[in-house]
């Protein structure tokens, strides 16, 4: 394999032209693999400290020979039963929310444009409450609920922001709408909702890894496996339609079809990201743009989102058990007061720099 030029030009700085024995071209960002490898083994790291973290603590090289089949059968009870089951749910939920929300803002071509601004994630949470508050539904059932209420949330914004195609502008303030009457609908059902239920739900709503298991694990990473190849065969078309409808088509990308396609993916994953953990906040919102900033790369970014995504999630609820003391914390609330943190950051930076 070989460098070659691009177009006869050089390529841009930080990426690298390659060509294959047999004639096909690739071209590699250079600084996005090596965040993306950054990222890798900053997941795998928390991954293994969170597994290890709790009141049987047990020690890193621990972990690790543990997962590798040669702990003792205590060790290998609490790391495979009991806390991997967690982490694991942990990452895939933060590698879907940051995938999910990198297509959403991409296809948006706005930076608002994630689940939690545009409806889905309060979408997914109405299709729970239901089923929490009407039916005194179990888990499993929930999970369902949040499912259906998401994917339901997400055709009612794309049949509402349809004229000749859906753009950007129209699908967040269409979203924004959405989203206002899922809160208020969210709402009312609390009201009517008895005390037992109503704290039930309030638990779910603040998004959180307690309990979570294996039966939670096998549907989210099966969902993974096929959507996360889908999204990642259309990421050009993707990129092209940032460039504008226009331009796309006479490039030969079928804007339309790229559009609808990675907006159910992205739906599908939001929505199962939820169904698993509740409303996670934030990671969708801040995820791709964290992974933007590092790479330093026009596009979507998928790959680089998709692995801060994880590894903000895994962090987030290592430091929602261990950095308030004796107080566990929801996964939620820990990520609620980062993206917030971080947006009142972006405020500052942007009307600094004079953007507003």
């Amino acid at each position: 394999m070989k460098t070659a030029p691009h177009n006869g030009r050089r390529p841009a700085r930080g990426s690298r032209a390659l060509r294959t024995p047999g004639g096909l071209s690739l071209r590699l960002d250079v600084r996005a693999l090596v965040v993306v490898a950054l990222l890798l083994v900053a997941a795998l790291a928390a991954s293994v400290v969170l597994i290890g973290t709790g009141d049987f603590p047990i020690p890193a090289g621990d972990v690790v020979r543990t997962l590798l089949g040669d702990g003792d059968p205590g060790q290998e009870f609490v790391v495979n039963e009991l806390r991997l089951p967690r982490v694991l749910v942990g990452l895939l939920v933060g590698a879907s929310l940051g995938l999910g929300g990198a297509l959403f803002q991409s296809i948006s071509r706005n930076p608002l444009g994630s689940p939690d601004v545009l409806g889905l994630s309060q979408g997914s949470t109405a299709g729970a409450l239901v089923v929490i508050v009407l039916m005194s539904g179990s888990a499993t059932e929930v999970t369902v609920g949040a499912l259906v209420g998401g994917l339901a949330t997400g055709a009612a914004i794309y049949l509402l922001a349809w004229k000749q195609g859906v753009h950007g502008y129209r699908l967040v303030l269409v979203g924004i709408g959405v989203n206002a009457i899922a809160v208020a609908v969210n709402g009312y059902l609390l009201t009517k909702a008895d005390l037992v239920d109503a704290a039930r739900a309030v638990v779910w709503m603040t998004g959180s890894l307690n309990g979570r298991g294996w039966e939670q694990v096998g549907p989210l990473a099966l969902l993974c496996a096929v959507l996360v190849p889908l999204v990642l065969a259309n990421a050009r078309g993707l990129r092209m339609t940032e460039m504008g409808d226009d331009l796309s088509h006479a490039l030969g990308v079928r804007v339309e079809r790229v559009r609808a396609l990675l907006m159910v993916a992205a739906v599908l994953l939001t929505a199962a990201a939820t169904a698993a953990a509740g409303p996670v906040a934030f990671v969708a919102l801040i995820a791709p743009q964290l992974a933007r900033r590092l790479t330093r790369s026009p596009g979507p970014n998928l790959v680089p989102s998709l692995c801060m995504g994880a590894t903000l999630l895994v962090a987030a609820d290592w430091a929602s058990q261990r950095a308030f003391g004796a107080d566990q914390l929801p996964v939620g609330v820990v990520t609620g007061v980062v993206g917030g943190l971080y947006l009142l950051w972006l405020l500052v930076a942007e009307r600094r720099a004079g953007r507003i």
